[in-house]
């Protein structure tokens, strides 16, 4: 199932089911005027929402109209708790190489931070920044939506309490970001809000991808229209069940928790490319003693998209541009 929330002027939008081919939608009239009252009363609203995309696929809602992602915000406009990993050691240890980082760490325990979840953007929105000097970076990723989640719960039980799969850019504003983790507390200035991709999915949606807890796809990423990476969520090093563990060991996470994967990184990076610009200034640092690659500046178009075993394209594509920040 594929659900989506409409821009209705208001700060959570309409959520709407959205048919497999992404083409048509209908508005979740009677069951739930948000996704997160879906997610709350899940039990009752997912039979319900089924039938509504059932139905949609077979050409039979008598409701349907035109799915325009440009009309979409984030599946989850806001939400009580946003917790982004970095589960792709590949990604932390081509960084720590490049920059001498000395990061006191544990590779038996996975590393998350906490962010910001009141201000996500939709997939078509222009991404506003203060100024260029921030070093705008972008960094491709999956996550999960989780249910309510005891604390102290075990890796083997927590796939049951994701509901949902979603495509993001966890934007980073790279000049912050070293000075912020060196300080022992961060980081804050460097992750402002976050995009996603037009629709969330059910697990089902990702069929035999969705395996040994991890997303077994490449992420696509281009940069102003030139390939910039595809690289694939099998080398994820801590699986989605064993970062849910980690988050709430000593917490309960309340119904529309957001976990981010953190950047997809491959060891075969020469082949598939990166998903952040960040990496691949590291990789030419390793390889040719300076980054050739500049940050992002104002007007550069990003675009990332996932597609199914089958080549249809699971969540829709993020597709916008950076723009600078003109004031409230």
């Amino acid at each position: 199932m594929k659900l989506a929330t409409l821009k209705d002027g208001s700060r959570d939008g309409r959520l709407v089911v959205v048919s497999k081919d992404l083409k048509t939608a209908s508005l979740a009239v009677g069951i739930a005027l948000t996704l997160q009252a879906a997610l709350e009363n899940w039990n009752e609203a997912e039979p319900k929402l089924q039938q509504k995309y059932q139905a949609l696929n077979e050409g039979q809602a008598n409701d349907a109209f035109a799915f325009d992602p440009t009309d979409a915000m984030a599946p989850l406009p806001r939400t009580y708790q946003w917790a982004d990993a970095s589960a792709f050691l590949n990604h932390g240890s081509l960084m720590e190489q490049a920059f001498n980082l000395d990061i006191k760490k544990d590779k038996g325990i996975p590393i998350i931070y906490q962010g910001a979840g009141d201000d996500f953007l939709g997939p078509r929105d222009d991404y506003p920044v203060p100024g260029e000097e921030h070093q705008i970076d972008f960094e491709g990723e999956v996550a999960v939506v989780l249910d309510d989640v005891p604390m102290g719960i075990q890796a083997e039980d927590a796939a049951k309490h994701i509901k949902l799969f979603m495509l993001l850019n966890d934007v980073s504003l790279r000049a912050h970001l070293f000075k912020e983790v060196s300080i022992g507390f961060g980081p804050l200035r460097a992750k402002p809000s976050t995009v996603f991709a037009p629709v969330a999915v059910t697990p089902d949606e990702l069929g035999d991808a969705w395996h040994d807890g991890r997303v077994k796809l490449p992420l696509e990423v281009h940069c102003n229209g030139q390939w910039f990476g595809h690289p694939n969520g099998e080398e994820m090093s801590f699986s989605f069940p064993e970062l849910i563990m980690h988050l709430a060991r000593t917490r309960n996470l309340k119904v529309g928790t957001i976990l981010g994967s953190g950047t997809f990184s491959n060891q075969n990076y020469k082949e598939v490319g990166s998903a952040c610009l960040a990496e691949k200034r590291a990789i030419e640092i390793i390889e040719q003693g300076a980054p050739q690659t500049e940050f992002l500046k104002f007007g550069d178009r990003l675009t990332f998209e996932m597609k199914d075993l089958n080549g249809q394209s699971i969540f829709g594509a993020i597709d916008h541009h950076f723009v600078p920040y003109r004031g409230a």
